[in-house]
């Protein structure tokens, strides 16, 4: 007959005989969680060769605008890039989503576009990361395009207080990204985050209505560049909201990156109920659950973004003041469109290095 104690000593060493089952789905995302949590003892992310001011923007509302703002903010934040992220829609769900106050009296963007304040002064801390910084928006935002209407230069309003904001920064403490969320709409906000920016980072939601519209967006980025900012482009465009279970999401997939080619990323956001949960916490998902899908999608899409601006060339101006201000007069641009008066002529741009 069998001894008791040597069943229980038998199986006690087949059990330590055999590893961690690292093949478990907690395990694995315990694994991923880590990596997450402790991005900063990894390789970082490498640096642009100058200042990234990127607009993020699309007039349809609930294609995953404000929560890439969020994420790629983060994650650029997480692995070791100084990142300032600029809330410009008035509902500001991307300072609830940073934990950033955002109540009525709060130094927000309004401030800066309507008031007096250099961006410095309405810039907050976040608790996410101490590379990440965030202008908040107030409901005070959404009077500001009839405020602006009778402003001289009302379009350039946020690329002078960017640009005074970096040229009064020391050099070893300039974000290396500018994050623009824009609201959802094609009104005097985002026309001044077009003229603000170098490049417009697109998210597109992997459903097919998510496609209307974004032939008008396109058309009003050409008429920026033409008439109010040269230099604008649209570098990125990022799949949101991927369902792989569904046919819809693959054809919405291909018909993007036939159609876009090398500027569609190769990581797609997909759905997961971790990144819709999050903002409740005034979190990102990759403080809310770092360990989920929606956390790791947006760390790789963050990696593949990074390593894109690693490419570019350095800044070859290094102004020592700020640009003056533009001349009132100026042929007619996308703000003809928008507001039905001619625009102003643009100045010459130039970005700090970073």
């Amino acid at each position: 007959m069998t001894d008791p104690g040597e069943r229980l000593r038998s199986s006690l060493a087949a059990d330590q005989a055999v590893g961690p089952d690292f093949d478990s789905p907690i395990a694995m995302e315990a694994m991923r969680a880590t990596r997450v949590l402790h991005a900063a003892d990894q390789d970082p992310f490498p640096a642009p060769g100058r200042i990234r001011v990127v607009t993020i923007a699309n007039q349809k509302g609930g294609v995953g605008k404000t929560t890439s703002t969020v994420n790629l903010g983060v994650a650029l934040a997480f692995y070791g890039l100084r990142t300032l992220v600029i809330d410009l829609d008035p509902q500001g769900n991307t300072s609830t989503a940073l934990g950033v106050a955002h109540t009525i009296g709060t130094p927000s963007i309004y401030d800066a576009l309507v008031g007096d304040n250099t961006l410095a002064e309405v810039t907050h801390p976040t608790t996410a990361s101490p590379n990440l910084f965030c202008v908040p928006a107030t409901i005070d935002l959404a009077g500001a395009e009839i405020e602006l209407v009778s402003v001289v230069a009302r379009e350039h309003r946020l690329r002078r207080a960017i640009e005074t904001y970096l040229h009064e920064l020391p050099a070893t403490e300039r974000p290396h990204y500018v994050l623009i969320d824009c609201p959802p709409s094609l009104g005097l906000l985002t026309l001044n985050a077009l003229v603000a920016g170098d490049e417009v980072l697109i998210p597109i939601q992997c459903e097919y209505y998510a496609l209307e519209g974004l032939g008008q967006l396109l058309s009003n980025i050409d008429l920026v560049r033409q008439h109010l900012n040269p230099g604008i482009a649209v570098s990125t465009i990022l799949l949101t909201m991927y369902d792989g279970r569904t046919k819809l999401a693959d054809q919405v997939a291909d018909e993007v990156r036939n159609h876009f080619g090398d500027l569609v990323l190769k990581s797609a956001i997909p759905r997961n109920v971790r990144v819709s949960e999050a903002p409740g916490y005034g979190q990102s998902v990759l403080t809310y659950d770092p360990g989920s899908r929606g956390s790791t999608s947006y760390v790789e899409a963050a990696r593949e973004f990074a390593e894109r601006g690693a490419l570019l060339p350095a800044a070859t101006a290094q102004p020592t003041t700020p640009p003056p201000p533009p001349p009132v007069a100026g042929p007619p641009s996308v703000a003809a469109m928008v507001l039905g008066e001619p625009a102003t002529a643009p100045t010459p741009r130039g970005r700090h290095a970073t």
